[in-house]
């Protein structure tokens, strides 16, 4: 049976909610910074793998694949009521309960059945997807597998019709990430068009807004891009839809070209014959008005990043 939304409220209900979210969303640089997540709209069954720059990351799907790029808003969203508490000098723990409706409402998504089918697919993939890495959080490593959520479920009762009228979403956040937001407090905040981009373009605001500084421009080699982007297209591939990015202009805040790299002329020695070796690099530039993010010390209030 078709399922409806229903608000629970605090009187003569089960649930205390932690929504609605008001305010930007937020997220923790750490998992804005690496390929946690796939880009694939499909389930994606093969393990996301990342070591690079002293980092490890392993990613291993549930029956139905590793947690998408969309179902990281799930996510974003659990982080940012969390970061809302905390920055209202709240009791944050671990546990969350809101509503659909306004985790629709925050990320733009129609309420429609496709939608809640979609939401239900994306807290299974968040629970199942199993992630092990060396990142350490509030000065603790894990050595094993964590999910992004621990626990994930639907609450809903029936009308007198019979039909099921989703009352809650309640999920249990990670320790790993618990701490990073808790302890480390890396929080940096999104752009609200984040969320009508495709997923090259989520992944590279987000490394954009992980690593640029002020005003200062990102130079990265284009394989190293496509890595942190946690791309499984090949390079060629990754290069066409990163030049029609580019020319799309429609990341916000940031501004993309690609530029060829010529190595510096050799000194001493004889020279090597045949064409040098051209290096594409990709250069990311902070619109005018981006200010520089900080991370906020542990023994400040957390306030909100800009």
């Amino acid at each position: 049976m078709e399922e409806r939304t229903g608000v629970a409220s605090t009187q003569g209900d089960l649930f205390v909610l932690d929504s609605p979210l008001h305010g930007d969303v937020r997220g923790e640089r750490s998992i804005m910074a690496f390929p946690f997540f796939g880009l694939s709209k499909t389930a994606q069954m093969n393990p996301i793998e990342y070591h690079a720059e002293n980092v490890s990351i392993e990613v291993h799907p549930s029956k139905s694949g590793v947690a998408t790029i969309y179902d990281k808003e799930i996510v974003l969203y659990i982080a940012s009521l969390m970061i809302a508490k905390l920055r209202d000098g709240e009791p944050a723990g671990q546990d969350f309960t809101f509503t659909a409706h306004d985790f629709f409402r925050v990320t733009g998504t129609s309420q429609s059945a496709r939608s809640y089918t979609r939401l239900s697919g994306a807290l299974e993939r968040l629970q199942g997807t199993q992630i092990r890495t060396n990142i350490e959080t509030g000065g603790e490593g894990e050595e094993g597998f964590f999910s992004w959520l621990s626990e994930a479920n639907l609450k809903y009762s029936r009308d007198r019709g019979g039909e099921r009228r989703l009352k809650a979403v309640r999920v249990r956040l990670c320790d790993w990430l618990y701490r990073a937001i808790r302890m480390d407090r890396r929080i940096l905040s999104y752009h609200h068009d984040y969320f009508s981009l495709g997923p090259i373009e989520r992944r590279i605001y987000e490394l954009a807004r992980s690593h640029c500084d002020a005003e200062e421009p990102w130079e990265v080699d284009i394989e190293v891009l496509r890595l942190q982007v946690g791309s499984t297209d090949t390079a060629p591939r990754f290069k066409h839809a990163l030049k029609g990015i580019a020319e799309a202009n429609q990341i916000p805040e940031f501004d993309i070209a690609l530029v060829d790299e010529v190595p510096p002329p050799e000194t001493g020695g004889p020279k090597k014959r045949g064409r040098k070796e051209i290096r594409l690099k990709v250069v990311i530039t902070p619109r005018p008005g981006r200010t520089r993010a900080q991370p906020i010390p542990l023994t400040t209030q957390l306030v909100p990043a800009v």
